[in-house]
């Protein structure tokens, strides 16, 4: 009854990992890996790595932190005219931050510290991969709930105001950060032509369900001292995916 009311309450704000335990540091919907299927007779469109992105920002009560993540290759499937799987393959070995461009000292330091085990791990997982399961049509009652932050001047931008605009369709699909895999679902604009696909979206995810945990909010007894990072991080896709002109 418990869980009953909890999801309930929070719609399609969900986390299954391990037993089952839930968070709100979400929100895209969050769940176990999805199966991924067979989409080989697809039609396949190259992921154009020049002109796509993934963008995060990092927030913290004292300020923020933002930049990139190179995507190094991927592709969407498409069938008649429904995307029907695909991929997205990031370097997080080459993570990128663009606020300390003028301080290069500063610079190396957070890129260090985010490619060291007390967040991406990066010696050892030198590569974060997303794969589409799903992409249905945007249905605004299936918005998330904004998670409620602790108040400060820097605190993240909430799903309300962290969204694409004029989203029209939903993108479901596996994220692998860390050795870990989950299942992601949220709003995202696709805009489909005859030899390119173009997918802009914007969505919050918990940083702490895929183990990156250096100064969770779980571990401040005092918000007050502002001595933690919050586990929201605000993500966005920019994906521009090609075929040759026949």
């Amino acid at each position: 009854m418990k869980n009953l009311k909890f999801l309930t309450l929070f719609l399609s704000i969900v986390f299954f990992w391990a037993c089952n335990p839930k968070s709100e540091g979400t929100d895209a919907e969050v769940s176990e890996a999805k199966e991924v299927e067979d989409v080989a007779s697809a039609k396949e469109f190259s992921l154009n790595t020049a002109s796509s992105t993934v963008s995060w920002i990092g927030s913290k009560p004292t300020g923020k932190h933002n930049g990139t993540i190179p995507v190094t290759e991927g592709k969407v499937s498409v069938e008649g005219d429904k995307i029907v799987g695909g991929s997205i393959i990031m370097n997080v070995n080459d993570i990128q931050n663009d606020d300390l461009a003028e301080n290069a000292d500063m610079q190396a330091k957070l890129v260090g510290h985010l490619k060291s085990a007390d967040f991406f791990d990066a010696e050892n997982h030198p590569t974060a991969e997303f794969v589409i399961t799903s992409v249905n049509p945007y249905n605004p009652a299936e918005a998330a709930k904004a998670k409620e932050e602790f108040d400060s001047e820097y605190k993240p931008a909430s799903a309300d105001e962290h969204i694409v605009a004029s989203p029209t369709h939903k993108v479901t699909g596996n994220l692998t950060m860390r050795g870990t895999t989950l299942s992601i679902s949220f709003p995202a604009n696709v805009q489909m032509e005859e030899n390119k696909i173009t997918a802009k979206a914007k969505f919050n995810i918990d940083r702490t369900l895929w183990g990156l945990k250096y100064n969770d909010e779980a571990g401040v007894v005092d918000k007050a001292k502002d001595k933690f990072i919050y586990n929201t991080v605000n993500v966005g896709f920019n994906i521009v995916a090609e075929q040759p002109a026949m």
